[in-house]
C-alpha cells in the first residue's frame, strides 16, 4: 500500500465518525491503548522542542522502510502524534518527505485545534520529514 494510500484509509476509517469532536476523541482513545515511549527513548535528542507539549519521536529504518513511535506528556497530543505516526509508519523515505499529512485538514481535526498546537504538528512533520530524508540520505 502507497503511503497515499494509507493516507486515504485513515481518512475512510475515521470519517465514519460524523462529528470532529468525537473523531478526535477516537483518535486520542486509540493512542491511550499504545504503549509508552521508554524512559530512555524520552530523550533531548528525540524531543520536539517547538511543541507546547513535551512530545517526543522515535523513527528507525527497517528494510528499507521507516518506522515511528512517539508519546507526549498530553493525551491529545500523543493522540495526534499517534496518527501521524500511523500514517508515515512503514513508508519510504522518499514517500514520506513527498507526502503532506493531508488527514487532519479532511477529518476537519485541524479545525478543532488551536494555533499553537497546529505549529506543534507542524514542527512533528517537520520531524518527520527530517529522520526521513536523513535515510534517504543514507541510502544514497
Amino acid at each position: 500500500m502507497t503511503l497515499a494510500e494509507r493516507q486515504q484509509q485513515l481518512i475512510d476509517d475515521y470519517a465514519v465518525i460524523e462529528d470532529a469532536q468525537e473523531r478526535l476523541g477516537a483518535v486520542v482513545d486509540r493512542a491511550r491503548r499504545l504503549p509508552p515511549l521508554p524512559e530512555n527513548e524520552r530523550t533531548e535528542a528525540h524531543r520536539v522542542h517547538s511543541c507546547i507539549s513535551q512530545a517526543w519521536v522515535v523513527g528507525e529504518l527497517r528494510d528499507g522502510r521507516c518506522h515511528f513511535r512517539a508519546d507526549a506528556d498530553s493525551p491529545l497530543v500523543r493522540g495526534l502524534l499517534a496518527l501521524l505516526c500511523d500514517l508515515y509508519s512503514g513508508a519510504t523515505p522518499a514517500e514520506i518527505v513527498a507526502v503532506e499529512p493531508k488527514l487532519l485538514d479532511d477529518l476537519g481535526l485541524s479545525r478543532s485545534l488551536s494555533t499553537t498546537r497546529l505549529n506543534g504538528l507542524r514542527s512533528v512533520r517537520a520531524r518527520i520529514r527530517d529522520l526521513a530524508a536523513a535515510h534517504l540520505t543514507s541510502q544514497g
